[in-house]
């Protein structure tokens, strides 16, 4: 079995590791939402509604529906934040919000919704690396396509873990908070959707 090409092998580097620096802000900013502070709330979907969206666009493949989801997992968060009660992060609380969203809506659309799919070359990405070349950038983007066509094709609770963990760069005992099963329980579908998805990596060469 051949491994992930290396400039692509998981976890990947999507998320950004300024996060940690901007958590006491955050919590500043929820503790003064739950006061009732509705410009402290926008200052929070400022801050992350573009890695939400871009979640949401993963996982249902379709803008629209991204849209709107994203939008009703802010709402949401909104509605429940008197309730939050800061066992986890907040960052954490809407990504379990947004998954939750974003499966119920993947039951319930139109098969015409479905049609309606999109690549990651239209979901914001980093930046790339100053010294990529154009050819090397091509290539990583051909690869990125493909990793996305691997990810829709696993089971949803391995395609979750593996979007959260290596796409979101959320840590074992965030997505574990996420998705209501044990740290042991992330690793164990860690390892399988790994294994599964190398397999339908090698399937495709």
């Amino acid at each position: 079995m051949t491994a992930l090409p290396a400039n692509i092998d998981l976890p990947l580097p999507f998320a950004s590791s300024a996060a940690t620096c901007a958590e006491p802000l955050e919590q500043a900013n929820v503790h003064a939402a739950q006061a009732g502070d509705m410009a402290a709330f926008e200052r929070l979907v400022r801050q992350h509604e573009e890695r939400l969206f871009n979640f949401c666009c993963r996982w249902l493949r379709c803008v629209e529906d991204a849209r709107e989801v994203c939008q009703d997992a802010f709402v949401r968060a909104w509605q429940a934040l008197p309730e939050f009660e800061g066992r986890a992060k907040f960052s954490t609380w809407l990504y379990q919000i947004a998954l939750n969203l974003c499966r119920d809506r993947a039951k319930t659309r139109s098969t015409r919704q479905r049609d309606s799919t999109i690549a990651l070359d239209d979901v914001e990405q980093p930046p790339l690396c100053p010294q990529q070349t154009p050819a090397a950038s091509a290539e990583l983007n051909s690869e990125l396509q493909k990793l996305e066509r691997g990810l829709a094709v696993l089971p949803e609770k391995l395609r979750a873990v593996l979007m959260l963990t290596a796409m979101e760069g959320l840590s074992q005992e965030e997505c574990a908070q996420v998705l209501n099963c044990s740290v042991r329980g992330v690793e164990g579908r860690v390892y399988r959707a790994r294994q599964m998805l190398l397999e339908w990596w090698d399937e495709e060469e």
